[in-house]
């Protein structure tokens, strides 16, 4: 486990034992909560884990490499970018299918659109956003998130 780790590790577990301290039927009643919340995501956790594996398995890195990577230039980053925008996954569940883009030669720029067109793009959720905001107005704020995810990116991948 990295130091990274650890100190989220040691923090939490230091805000459960202030929480206990406090109110301990209201720590019992969020760890219930959370383990509630915990297993309604597992089964989307076992669907990356295999989609990570058949990613993985089925996809070679360089085969990853040429289509995400640092030599895919502006073509892979919107691929990746669309890609995000049309999952409709959790983020926190999709870090870890990141991690192992990033691992197998995609480039910072194509995991950091990934990422960030999966939370700010809501293709899934596009016909509540029409109902709500109006055609225009939807299609104008996932327009313009694209257009940000895509910039953040590029600023991300010339940082890191």
């Amino acid at each position: 486990m990295n130091v990274t780790a650890v100190i989220i590790n040691i923090i939490a577990v230091a805000g459960l034992l202030i929480a206990f301290a406090k109110d301990k039927d209201k720590a019992i009643k969020s760890l219930k909560m959370a383990g509630k919340s915990f297993i309604r995501m597992l089964p989307m956790v076992f669907v990356i884990i295999i989609i990570i594996g058949l990613l993985l398995g089925f996809v070679p890195p360089d085969q990853i490499s040429r289509f995400v990577g640092e030599r895919s230039g502006i073509t892979g980053i919107l691929l990746v970018g669309v890609v995000g925008a049309i999952l409709h996954i959790p983020a926190l569940l999709s870090f870890p299918l990141a991690a192992s883009l990033l691992e197998e030669g995609a480039s910072v720029s194509a995991v950091a659109a990934f990422i960030t067109t999966l939370t700010m793009i809501g293709t899934i959720t596009l016909p509540l956003e029409i109902k709500e905001l109006g055609k225009k107005m939807a299609i104008l704020r996932n327009g313009i998130s694209f257009v940000i995810a895509i910039i953040i990116a590029l600023i991300m991948g010339a940082i890191l």
